[in-house]
């Protein structure tokens, strides 16, 4: 939002400067948070939580407490970034100079989560480094860098982070196989059904009015206000991460074709054991 009237009297500046202070202490608060939750808090409670935890090996356990953070950060930035597209009327009026305060906090959060992950990653690269995942990683923290630096984009920035919602069925997935749950459990197909929908409808279909409203801001002198490396990471940066959104998809569809397939060959199976043909 432009701000056309200088600050106020009395303080103004200092309120700004406490609202950098916050943003800044919460990247760094949210960071030491994962990392400790990584490191420390997660195997703890997993093996209290999960018997099966300690009969994983050491490599497992690795990745097993990655996912444990994940979920959390998920929860937290998810339900987060559904309160400031839903509720949030500073941002909500105005999605390309809205300033929230909550929007920003959000963004600290995940950019300090982030930083998290790719410490993780690379310290543990044999065991679960994964390309896709660094380039993720960075061309949102880019992009985060550019809204917490500039104050821009806080609803854009919120709204993207609402495809966070779908990581907890993500996560549940890869725990129900390193527990061995059969794929065609209960829990497993359910959770495999609620995945696949999970991730269409919040990371796949915004894709066409997202854009749409990008075309739609184009051209306006608030679009033109951003500036032209704003613009383009704005763009580049969605374009990347949505790129990687939709091969997501296509392999989470086929896991889940495939496992009704499967589905219908064992009752077939076992149709035919009993004798019927239906």
């Amino acid at each position: 939002m432009e701000r056309t009237d200088g600050p106020p009297q009395g303080g103004g500046a200092m309120a700004m400067d406490a609202d950098d202070a916050l943003v800044l202490g919460t990247v760094l608060a949210s960071l030491g948070a994962f990392q400790l939750l990584f490191h420390f808090v997660s195997s703890w409670l997993s093996a209290k939580v999960s018997p099966g935890f300690s009969r994983l090996g050491p490599a497992k356990k690795i990745e097993w407490n990655s996912r444990v953070v994940s979920t959390c950060h998920s929860v937290v930035v998810g339900a987060l970034s559904l309160s400031v597209s839903l509720f949030d009327e500073a941002a909500i009026a105005d999605p390309l100079w809205g300033d929230s305060l909550l929007a920003k906090v959000n963004v600290a959060i995940a950019s300090g989560y982030l930083i998290s992950d790719l410490l993780v990653i690379a310290r543990h690269w044999d065991v679960i480094g994964d390309k896709f995942f660094v380039i993720h990683h960075c061309a949102s923290l880019y992009a985060f860098f550019l809204v917490l630096r500039d104050g821009t984009l806080q609803y854009i920035a919120n709204f993207r982070l609402l495809a966070e919602l779908s990581s907890p069925c993500v996560n549940q997935r890869w725990f129900l196989e390193a527990l061995q749950y059969s794929k065609l459990s209960t829990a497993n197909v359910l959770n495999g059904l609620l995945m696949t929908l999970a991730f269409f409808v919040v990371r796949i279909l915004p894709i066409p009015s997202f854009y749409g409203f990008m075309l739609s801001v184009a051209g306006t002198e608030a679009y033109a206000r951003l500036g032209l490396l704003t613009q383009c990471s704005w763009v580049g940066s969605c374009v990347v991460l949505d790129v990687m959104n939709v091969i997501w998809m296509v392999k989470i569809s086929k896991g889940c074709l495939r496992v009704i397939a499967l589905m219908r060959h064992e009752k077939a199976a076992s149709g035919l054991r009993n004798g019927k043909l239906d």
